[in-house]
């Protein structure tokens, strides 16, 4: 049964071709297995232009914020939820169990996935889930394409002695990240691509979801009343409809995987495996910086790798002109955008204590083309209108 790992004494020199994680964020049965330990435990996803993915590590909702793809479609503001989540269902050794976890408004938790759920961890900003199906191991990863409103979730079958059938339902809303959808429902249409569907808001900008192989089934069922429990305690609507666009079936040998994408791309600029190796390099290049550049003593925490990659997250990418951009940070997640205040605030430990001074030189260069008068602006509004000076 695994369990939180603690440091090692002594950290290896780090690789490209071998990662060596920071283990702080390494869940075992003892908080997966329990339903309000892993809801109250919440993991996040950027892309580098103000779109993230979010969600729980039981795999429910329990936030309007929470979604697989939380798309910056005026980067870096413009969030709009596309895609909500998930919902697996694995056949083997002819048992149906379901891995996804609901929270419904009546209080009922159903289907109850965290039971299945052997360990949680991170892998740099890669959330990575191990599932325990009798003698089957089955994980999941989640990352996003730097750079595009694209997120991809793979499913490896890494242990078992016969194949397995994999189902995933998605679901998908379209609103503003800051809204729920109650009362109003928006519609959609659908047209087949190969291996998934292409989905047509009436109201708004199209968006793909396809898997890498398998069948697919349209379907257009809304599932009412799921439940969020932390804008409960925010005294702000605590319910909200999701809608079941698709389901995507696929059978898997010990060793295969699969991988499922959503975008707003009609076509991703490149592989999914492409996409995940850059995204490791780029963070084991940020590990690797930090730890030669400031020669860290040999008993250098792991807490302080991972705030090294946490800091990442905060960067995003501010257009200037139809072909230039600079940077901006991200006042935190999952409800700002960036922030004059918060940026200069937090600019040292972002970047110059990371020795990211050319992405520092960017940021200010990119506030200081929208000085007025002497002032940086406080706020860029989410509607995208002229910047705020307060």
């Amino acid at each position: 049964m695994p369990s939180t790992t603690k440091p090692s004494d002594r950290r290896p020199t780090l690789s490209m071709s071998a990662p060596i994680w920071p283990q702080v964020v390494d869940f075992g049965r003892e908080i997966c297995g329990d339903v309000w330990l892993s809801e109250r435990r919440e993991w996040v996803v950027t892309n580098g232009i103000g779109g993230f993915a979010s969600g729980t590590v039981a795999g429910s909702l329990t936030r309007r914020y929470h979604g697989l793809l939380i798309a910056a479609l005026k980067p870096p503001l413009g969030r709009t939820l596309l895609v909500s989540k998930l919902e697996e269902t694995v056949e083997y050794q002819e048992k149906i169990v379901q891995l996804s976890t609901n929270h419904w408004h009546s209080g009922t938790v159903s289907p109850m996935g965290f039971v299945w759920l052997e360990r949680f961890r991170l892998e740099g900003t890669t959330p990575v889930w191990t599932f325990a199906i009798g003698n089957a191991l089955v994980e999941k990863r989640l990352w996003m394409e730097p750079g595009e409103n694209t997120t991809y979730v793979k499913y490896s079958f890494t242990r078992g002695s016969l194949p397995i059938r994999l189902n995933l339902r998605a679901f998908i809303n379209h609103r503003d990240y800051h809204s729920i959808t109650l009362d109003t429902l928006p519609e959609f249409s659908t047209t087949p691509i190969p291996h998934g569907l292409q989905i047509l808001p009436t109201e708004g900008s199209p968006f793909i979801l396809s898997a890498s192989g398998g069948s697919v089934e349209a379907a257009n069922l809304w599932y009412h009343d799921y439940d969020l429990p932390l804008e409960r305690e925010r005294g702000l609507p605590d319910r909200e409809h999701h809608l079941h666009i698709g389901t995507w079936t696929l059978d898997l040998k010990p060793g295969e995987e699969m991988t499922w994408m959503a975008s707003t791309r009609p076509k991703p600029s490149r592989p999914a495996a492409s996409c995940f190796e850059s995204r490791r390099r780029h963070e084991m290049a940020l590990l690797q910086s930090e730890s030669t550049t400031k020669q860290p003593h040999p008993n250098w925490p792991d807490w302080i790798q991972q705030l090294t990659l946490a800091a990442d997250q905060f960067i995003a990418s501010r257009p200037l002109t139809p072909h230039d951009s600079g940077h901006t940070i991200i006042a935190g997640y999952h409800w700002f955008g960036d922030w004059g205040r918060d940026t200069m605030i937090s600019l040292p430990g972002l970047t110059l204590t990371t020795r990211r001074v050319d992405i520092a030189r960017s940021i200010l260069s990119t506030f200081a083309q929208y000085a007025n008068q002497g002032m940086l602006p406080n706020r860029f509004p989410d509607a995208g209108e002229k910047p705020e000076y307060n």
